[in-house]
């Protein structure tokens, strides 16, 4: 886990702010939240996790207090669970969309749908194995904030957004640059 991430508001500058979150995987489910290292209060859960165990006591009080968030695999199919979604627009503060690996786009999609269909205003973060790479277009798509892979360097990778000036499509972000 990274010690801090790329949080690029809508409207805002890219910087590196510390990562409060911790990414559990899942495993050693015994039906509640296992320890979390040292420091950690909030946790990204999976969503199939979330979908079952959302009503235990314990996971209901610390999603109420803004501890949980979730975060979406590459293969789920979140149309198909749009009533969990909506009701997690109160709950979640953070939801993430995981790159399996660096070639696998369908997290782009994931972000695109949350922003677009279901016109999700909080943070939508890119986890796993994020690269560089995907900066420019996963904060066109709808990701406000990047946990890079930790061989990647943060200070390079701020840098990325100041490359194009100019866009000549519409995003989440911003309206394409047009001539006048």
């Amino acid at each position: 886990m990274n010690q801090q991430i790329i949080y690029y508001p809508k409207g805002g500058k890219p910087t590196l702010i510390a990562n409060d979150w911790q990414v559990w995987d899942g495993e050693r489910d015994e039906g509640g939240i296992p320890d979390l290292e040292h420091g950690f209060r909030k946790v990204l859960v999976p969503f199939h996790w979330w979908i079952t165990h959302h009503k235990n006591a314990d996971v209901a009080s610390r999603a109420g207090k803004g501890e949980i968030g979730v975060w979406f695999a590459a293969d789920d199919d979140i149309l198909k669970h749009s009533e969990i979604i909506e009701e997690g627009k109160s709950l979640w503060p953070v939801v993430g969309a995981h790159f399996p690996i660096f070639r696998d786009g369908r997290s782009f999609s994931t972000a695109a749908l949350l922003r677009d269909r279901f016109e999700w205003q909080g943070e939508v973060r890119a986890i796993g194995d994020v690269l560089i790479d995907q900066l420019l277009q996963g904060a066109r798509v709808g990701f406000d904030a990047f946990e890079l892979r930790p061989d990647q360097n943060l200070n390079i990778a701020l840098k990325q957004f100041d490359l194009f000036s100019v866009v000549t499509q519409n995003s989440w972000r911003d309206q394409r640059a047009t001539i006048a």
